[in-house]
């Protein structure tokens, strides 16, 4: 559990479902991106499969227990020793607080301490917030993208 300001972060629990799903949706569709829950966002629904048995983590962000904000990773076939950066995603009323630098810095430090070398993230150019946050904070544009909705791919080695 971490906590930033008002926030805390902490690991998915199945009642936090169908709030998680809510939030990365409706994010989404702020963006004119489809919610696609039988193909990008299949994982979302079951954390279980994708996440926690994989040897992944996600979690959510709550402010006033209020789920705010996502953010997970899993490991992937991909590189050397990868993990794939997914579902960070923050309602519009907590963003431009530093909070999606806080959470990012978090997941990079429990990656680096599981011994991973190397993070990937998609991404769309329309979420222009987010290209903003990886390229500054060292992810290295490359190709290879494999989501429909996205265009943009980065990798970080640690």
């Amino acid at each position: 559990m971490y906590f930033y300001q008002d926030f805390v972060i902490r690991n998915w629990q199945e009642s936090d479902r169908l709030f998680a799903a809510k939030v990365i949706s409706s994010v989404l569709l702020e963006y004119g991106l489809p919610w696609q829950p039988e193909e990008a966002d299949k994982d979302v629904l079951n954390i279980e499969e994708y996440y926690l048995a994989t040897g992944g983590e996600f979690w959510v962000i709550e402010n006033q227990n209020q789920i705010v904000g996502t953010g997970a990773y899993y490991p992937i076939n991909r590189g050397e020793k990868a993990v794939e950066i997914r579902k960070m995603y923050l309602l519009p009323k907590v963003r431009g607080c530093g909070l999606g630098k806080f959470l990012l810095q978090q997941l990079e430090t429990v990656i680096i301490l599981r011994g991973f070398e190397q993070i990937w993230i998609e991404t769309a150019s329309i979420l222009a917030e987010a290209v903003k946050l990886y390229e500054s904070n060292g992810y290295l544009p490359t190709t290879g993208v494999e989501t429909a909705r996205c265009d943009r791919i980065y990798v970080k080695y640690l």
